[in-house]
């Protein structure tokens, strides 16, 4: 659903236990015990109908004969008892319930069914069943089974497995790490990933959100909480399973080469999640998010007193996309007054193994004042020369200092110290430092630093617009494929592909079908005539891989090899595949680009993501060399360029030799065109351009197949139903005449409108900003633009208006609805010089119907109580206006659609 109510039952003032037993080795007993050991602050209460007490702690016999309304209500009860007991919690007020139990079962009639139902009378939101519990330090709250209680941080922890949370909580124990909150969602009955995501982005107390995902159950709405969430502090995911194969039945190259595994990596990264291959380099994230802020940059010093675990860590810094830190002339001239003759003289620092406290200390502060690093990375191998302990000390002492001089501009300081023992471990932990048992761990903790600082700044990046001259013939190109599945056809044939693409102004070499040899002659007469080679391939429907019955010959220059080739291509695959319907064969203008780059392109289909836009090297041997990354559609040339990027063959599409480089964005186009295709068109299913030749004079399609079916509507909503991410809504494109006669072009809000906000913006007075914002606004950041100008289009909207004439922005209104599709929030701001001639009215009009048509069942707003312009507005258009409760100067204003 959404974050509705999520803060009662992750931060309860008061919370009931239904169905802890007194038998000592149980899950109700377990948990009965870890809140007592916790102390919650709030008012407790233990149900139990058999016992007067269990533990010393007394009991009631229901839920009724509490003296109080538990706002959060946790249920360890047998399963056929949770639905009567979530409905006596709705009855009597409670938020929402945490099920610990398990068996409740899956479908109509079943008990998970009846859990449902019954939260749904009252609003009442339920996390489980099935599942460990929560814990929240914040409020010495610990309902679950756990061994132990976290203690308080700044990491939040979402996890599908109880275990996995439980040895989260074991290893920080060890670290000195805290968390915000730990929440295992079992079975996500209604409460799920993407709700938590939303509560924790927000939540002020945690700095970073790690998630352990076994699989997504609403993939549109994760990859929106999880964009989201992405912008404003780090998201990290390990996710099992990453062996599993994605279907092996896939008929087209993009169907086969698009896994499982490798759709979930396009959508984290889509999302802006940094994704880590298992526990221990979650462990690692959680050290290093835990305790510092992203450096700057990403070069790297490396203080050490072993020169081979230095060049280690270089090694391993420069593996990962890491840049050693460069030591100037003047840096060395300060180390060198400090340090013995025998120190390195470069970075790594190597200030030799009989390095004592005082070493470290002199060289440490030199490169804490060097610009030309971005962090710094202390390492130790211990030696009886110097005690490391005191090293430690040292270090620990020096790095606070520092911090508090430097404060948010301190550089992060990173250590790892060989064999530590546990208390140099806690002096460093202690001290905020983090710190790893090998340079390698250490060295990852800071790459993830830097990955999330690129994550946020790809995420508020403003991707260049389409080309305007692209407009595709999606009418035409639909009727291809409904012709087709009205035909009760699974396949395009090539003549149909040729068409598509044309639709798409995707260029494919000259393609005829011939019914038989003679009109296979007499087409290739026709392209001979024009002095160009020919190649002749077997159409069948039932036969996708040609090449697998030979059903390929190349290289035809006369009618006579034509006849021969099309009898001998015909005869072999009746031969080979008697069942196949064969229609004939396929006439090819042979394309010969010596230094053309073989490439392919291509859409799959994931149960999960939907569609997927796929990416590699081509040809033949293309599983085989399995050179490939995918992307989750919709593209812009930035994400297409970003997906090329990701590929071994990108290298080859530049310049060597006497090669020349590949038509700038000639590649990414066709991405992008392919994606737009898939949104218009959900009746494809698999599609793959194999080979797609690319040159320095552009890019021709050699061969593809193209599979179509009934749409499958994946996602729930407006907008491509088989798009995870939305794709910007065209549809709601708009031209207004207001008072008059005044013209205006309004259209959804674009990345890429970035500059036109900021334009905008200095024709709104600083008193209507204040109206606006509540706030006196002196200046709007880049962050802050990019972030209102990066809609997802799933939950948030806004409209920009244009003035035809001069096509300058005029006004903007904007709409974000809680994950639940139920509300919206909306806000709207004019150009001050151009209030009062209508436009105000026109785009509330505009929202409200866009709000209509996505479902929503109310819109709402806070107005400041001068803002009586507004308020006589919302009193117009139907919307109930109040006085706010809590804030005197507000008004709610709230209308029932």
């Amino acid at each position: 659903m959404s974050t509705y109510r999520l803060k009662n039952l992750l931060s309860p003032r008061s919370v009931a236990l239904v169905g802890a037993s007194a038998r000592p080795v149980s899950v109700g007993r377990a948990v009965l015990e870890n809140i007592h050991k916790a102390e919650f602050k709030g008012r407790f209460g233990l149900v139990n109908p058999r016992h007067a007490e269990i533990g010393g702690i007394a009991a009631v016999g229901s839920l009724d004969r509490l003296d109080f309304v538990p706002e959060l209500v946790v249920i360890t009860a047998p399963a056929r008892e949770v639905p009567g007991i979530i409905d006596q919690a709705g009855r009597r007020g409670s938020a929402g319930a945490l099920i610990v139990s398990a068996g409740l079962g899956h479908g109509p009639g079943s008990l998970h069914e009846a859990a449902i139902a019954a939260a749904r009378k009252y609003g009442m939101r339920l996390i489980g069943p099935n599942c460990l519990g929560i814990m929240m330090p914040g409020v010495s709250l610990n309902a679950s089974f756990a061994a132990h209680m976290p203690g308080a941080g700044n990491l939040a922890l979402i996890s599908q497995s109880g275990a996995i949370a439980a040895g989260m909580v074991d290893w920080a124990a060890q670290r000195g790490v805290g968390f915000s909150g730990i929440v295992t969602i079992g079975d996500q009955i209604d409460v799920d990933i993407a709700d938590l995501l939303d509560h924790f982005a927000m939540d002020h107390k945690t700095r970073a959100i790690l998630l352990y995902i076994e699989a997504i159950k609403d993939a549109r709405k994760f990859m929106s909480a999880a964009r989201a969430a992405a912008r404003v502090k780090p998201v990290v995911v390990v996710k099992s399973g990453r062996m599993v194969q994605g279907a092996k039945a896939a008929a087209t190259h993009t169907g086969a080469l698009a896994g499982a595994d490798a759709v979930y990596d396009a959508a984290f990264r889509r999302a802006g999640v940094l994704r880590v291959s298992d526990l221990r380099e979650l462990f690692d994230c959680a050290e290093t998010l835990g305790r510092v802020e992203p450096p700057a940059g990403k070069r790297l010093a490396i203080l050490t007193n072993g020169g081979g675990i230095g060049v280690l860590a270089v090694d391993r810094l420069v593996d990962l996309g890491g840049i050693p830190a460069s030591i100037s002339a003047e840096t060395r001239k300060r180390l060198d007054a400090v340090l013995p003759p025998t120190w390195s003289g470069a970075n790594p620092v190597d200030i030799v193994g009989d390095a004592d406290a005082s070493r470290y200390a002199a060289a440490l502060e030199v490169l804490l004042a060097d610009p030309d690093n971005d962090a710094v990375l202390v390492l130790n191998v211990q030696t009886a020369i110097a005690p490391a302990a005191d090293i430690a000390a040292t270090v620990t002492t020096l790095v606070s200092k520092y911090r508090e001089q430097q404060r948010r501009w301190a550089k992060p300081v990173l250590a790892a110290w060989v064999g530590a023992d546990q208390n140099i471990i806690q002096a460093l932990s202690g001290a905020g430092i983090p710190n790893y048992p090998t340079e390698d761990d250490a060295v990852r903790g800071f790459m993830h630093l830097v990955r999330h600082r690129e994550v946020v700044e790809e995420l508020s990046q403003v991707p260049p617009a389409m080309p305007d001259t692209f407009v595709p013939d999606a009418r035409a190109a639909r009727q291809i494929v409904a012709a087709a599945i009205a035909d009760g056809r699974k396949w395009l044939d090539p003549v149909e592909i040729k068409h598509l693409l044309g639709a798409y102004d995707i260029a494919m070499v000259p393609t005829r079908a011939a019914d038989d040899v003679e009109q296979a002659v007499a087409y290739a007469g026709e392209m001979f005539a024009q002095g160009v080679t020919v190649v002749l391939k077997i159409m069948s429907r039932d036969i996708v891989h040609k090449s697998d019955v030979g059903g390929v010959v190349l290289n035809l220059t006369t009618p006579g090899a034509v006849r021969a080739a099309a009898t001998d291509i015909l005869a072999r695959a009746r031969k080979l595949r008697p069942e196949a319907r064969i229609e004939g064969v396929i006439v090819q203008a042979m394309v010969v680009k010596a230094k053309a780059r073989e490439l392919i392109l291509g859409l799959a289909d994931d149960p999960t993501f939907g569609t997927v836009v796929v990416f590699g090297r081509g040809g033949t041997a293309v599983e085989i060399i399995n050179d490939k990354a995918l992307a989750l559609p919709p593209l812009d040339l930035q994400l297409a360029r970003d997906l090329i990027g990701r590929t071994r063959v990108s290298r080859l599409l530049k310049a060597y030799r006497d090669v020349p480089a590949v038509a700038q964005d000639a590649v990414a186009m066709v991405l992008v065109k392919l994606a737009q295709m898939a949104a218009d068109i959900p009746e494809i299913r698999e599609f793959d351009i194999n080979p797609l030749l690319a040159d320095e004079t552009g890019v021709t399609a050699v061969d593809a197949r193209v599979a179509v079916g009934p749409p499958q509507r994946k996602f729930a909503g407006s907008g491509p139903a088989n798009f995870a991410v939305r794709a910007y809504p065209s549809q709601w494109e708009r031209r207004l005449a207001l008072k008059d006669d005044w013209r205006i072009f309004v259209r959804p809000l674009r990345p890429e409108d970035e500059p036109t906000i900021h334009e905008f913006l200095r024709h709104v007075t600083a008193y209507d900003l204040r109206l606006r914002f509540f706030a006196p606004m002196k200046e709007f950041t880049h962050e802050f633009i990019a972030r209102l100008t990066q809609l997802d289009y799933a939950r948030a909207m806004a409209f920009i208006a244009f003035d035809e004439a001069t096509n300058e922005m005029v006004g903007v209104v904007r709409l974000h609805s809680d994950s639940v599709y139920e509300s919206g929030e909306y806000a709207i701001l004019l150009r001050s010089d151009l209030k009062g001639r209508g436009l105000g009215w026109a785009l509330m009009q505009l929202i409200i119907d866009y709000a209509r048509s996505e479902g929503l069942k109310t819109i709402s707003g806070d107005v400041l109580r001068e803002n009586t312009t507004m308020l006589e507005m919302c009193r117009q258009l139907g919307f109930d206006v109040k006085p706010d409760s809590t804030e005197p100067d507000l008004c709610d204003v709230r209308l029932k659609l």
